[in-house]
């Protein structure tokens, strides 16, 4: 099928950036000698996170929920973090029957109540739970705060019964979205002061971390070239969003228009244009989250995305240039909860429909 022909709104990735994408965070992290552990919550397809092992070299994926490891563990993926806490009973079962999927399988931990459940899991399966202390590196969210805390949930994990301490989780989200780079440089190298302080008391209780786990698409260099971090996390430098399009390089760039190229759109054509200087596409707010903003119109400085509603988006065009059915591509403002609304990723390249991809994980929210 042409790329024309594509029916609207669908989500559509342009496949020759995405691999661009992939290829340069591999190399990246291969330059810092560090391992790149995609973020899966991001995109929620097994299919890029093939992409993102095979062209990448990334060790494996991560993600947020159970639900969502289950279905990356039954598409083939073999080395899954679960980065957050799982507490509930049924959770924590179905956690620990994942291994039985031939995927390794790691949680992070935050109280030291949780280990005694964790452990009675695998035990009563017959697998291992890899777990990582997280550590509240400063945004108020998950994680413990102190060293000791974080040494006490060590040990217990070392103690247990069919768990394996693997290190620790510090990872800072609000870090990632700090649009200057060297107020975000400063505030980097705070989060590493902390996983550092942690990680040498570690040490000294004679627990060694396999994995210091962190970093996005926003603070990558920081921790990368840390000495501390060996594992980052990074998700949306794949697809891109508006938002990390207002975050800025080193050389004072946007992210996605030097390092990262958008990669990911919302196709959408022009149903209206009653109104002389504003047209109305079918791409409204069932087709994209809109909690960082509104999308972007891709490649273009004449026409300007203004309003959503359920089922309509408006466009301000006050010199009439958009014709009725003409397509136009949006950045939208982000990309993860966006990826979540829809079923299908279709792959374009050359003018032409390459792929159709399933967004695996689709409301794998539990």
């Amino acid at each position: 099928m042409a790329a024309e022909e594509v029916q609207t709104p669908c989500l559509v990735l342009d496949l020759d950036a995405l691999e661009r994408n992939i290829r340069r965070m591999g190399a990246l992290c291969r330059s810092m000698g560090v391992r790149h552990r995609a973020h899966g919550k991001m995109h929620k397809s097994s299919d890029v996170a093939r992409l993102q092992i095979e062209l990448g070299g990334a060790c494996g994926i991560c993600c947020q929920k159970v639900s969502e490891a289950e279905a990356f563990a039954r598409a083939g993926i073999r080395d899954i973090l679960i980065s957050n806490e799982v507490r509930d009973p049924a959770k924590i079962d179905r956690l620990a029957r994942l291994p039985r999927l031939g995927a390794r399988t790691l949680c992070c931990v935050d109280d030291i109540d949780n280990v005694a459940d964790l452990s009675a899991a695998a035990h009563r399966h017959g697998t291992e739970i890899e777990c990582l202390v997280e550590i509240d590196c400063g945004s108020g969210r998950c994680g413990v705060a102190g060293t000791d805390d974080a040494v006490a949930i060590a040990r217990a994990i070392d103690a247990a019964p069919g768990l394996r301490f693997a290190g620790i989780q510090a990872y800072h989200g609000g870090l990632q979205h700090v649009r200057r780079f060297e107020e975000r440089r400063a505030a980097a190298a705070h989060v590493t002061a902390i996983a550092a302080e942690v990680v040498s008391a570690l040490k000294e209780a004679g627990l060694e971390c396999d994995i210091v786990g962190g970093a996005g698409t926003g603070s990558v260099l920081f921790e990368g070239a840390s000495g501390i971090y060996n594992e980052m996390q990074c998700g949306s430098y794949a697809f891109m969003d508006a938002d990390y399009g207002q975050v800025m390089d080193a050389e004072g760039r946007r992210l996605d228009a030097g390092t990262w190229e958008n990669a990911l759109f919302i196709l959408t054509s022009v149903m209206s244009h009653a109104k002389p200087d504003r047209a109305v596409c079918d791409a409204g707010h069932k087709v994209q989250s809109l909690d960082s903003g509104l999308p972007a119109v891709f490649g273009r400085d004449d026409v300007r995305y203004v309003l959503a509603t359920d089922e309509h988006g408006e466009i301000e065009d006050p010199d009439g240039v958009l014709r009725i059915n003409e397509k136009l591509r949006l950045v939208p403002g982000h990309c993860d909860p966006t990826c979540n609304i829809h079923d299908w990723y279709v792959g374009l390249r050359d003018g032409r429909v390459e792929a159709l991809w399933p967004v695996t994980a689709r409301g794998k929210v539990y």
